[in-house]
């Protein structure tokens, strides 16, 4: 198994498409965090990569693939939990555990399959083309203007469904618009980070970033500056040192929570 470290010449795009997926992955994950579906990126990563494994399988362009599958099998099972009134974390490990399985059994048929690429998704790239910088550029800002002009809508359902419902704002179609752009989000960052680790960026600003802020404006933009600062510093040590670009940055992360968490303990910020 070979983990790859940025070199010098893809640092550019590494920053460029990591700032835009920090900030993509921050602003949803927070929702996400709110409604306790923090693991729910996590599943989404795990069922994307049966359609990953599927379209190395017939030779189409996974990515794509992948964003079908892990957006239609989150919004089926999510319609399922409504119906049925089955727990989040149960649709979760739905997700979570058929993904894997799918991807596994699809690998596993392939003779003439290139573990590399499936290392990539896996684990992530440390080498990303000019024409996914603008693929992740693209979508990342197309989802952040969804997300801005849905902004109030989204936040009053997340909050108190029924005070929602009794507003007039349709709380279902808001539920199954969040899941599709977390599931694109999924897709976009499994190119940075991989399918393993991706729910650290959905997760880990935010909650650090609720250590501090008062207020969901405050929660959000202190989320974005945390997660950015670990997708650069990530990705520099990552080239110091020559070693994984997707572990470094869920290491920073991690060490911004563990940070705020000690800063919180003594009482520094309140």
């Amino acid at each position: 198994m070979t983990f790859e470290a940025v070199s010098y010449e893809s640092i550019p795009h590494a920053l460029v498409s990591g700032i835009a997926i920090s900030i993509l992955c921050s602003a949803i994950g927070l929702f996400l965090v709110l409604r306790k579906f923090s693991l729910f990126g996590d599943a989404l990563a795990h069922s994307a990569f049966g359609g990953v494994a599927f379209g190395l399988f017939i030779g189409i362009y996974p990515l794509w693939i992948a964003c079908g599958v892990a957006i239609l099998s989150a919004l089926g099972l999510t319609t399922i939990r409504q119906k049925f009134d089955i727990s989040s974390d149960a649709i979760v490990a739905i997700l979570l555990a058929t993904g894997l399985g799918a991807g596994v059994i699809l690998v596993s048929m392939s003779d003439d399959l290139d573990l590399h690429d499936i290392e990539e998704f896996l684990f992530g790239s440390a080498i990303i083309n000019t024409q996914s910088v603008f693929e992740i550029l693209g979508l990342s800002g197309g989802i952040l203007a969804i997300l801005f002009f849905t902004y109030k809508k989204l936040l009053y359902s997340t909050f108190s469904e029924e005070q929602a419902r009794a507003a007039g704002i349709p709380v279902d179609k808001m539920s199954y618009l969040l899941i599709a752009m977390a599931g694109v989000t999924v897709i976009i960052s499994m190119q940075l980070v991989g399918v393993l680790l991706i729910s650290a960026l959905f997760v880990l600003p935010n909650v650090s970033a609720m250590l501090y802020a008062r207020s969901f404006k405050q929660t959000m933009f202190l989320s974005m500056s945390f997660a950015i600062s670990a997708t650069v510093s990530g990705i520099i040590i990552s080239y110091q040192f020559d070693i994984a670009q997707s572990g470094c940055i869920v290491l920073v992360a991690a060490a911004i929570f563990v940070g705020s968490l000690i800063v919180k303990s003594a009482g520094l910020v309140k």
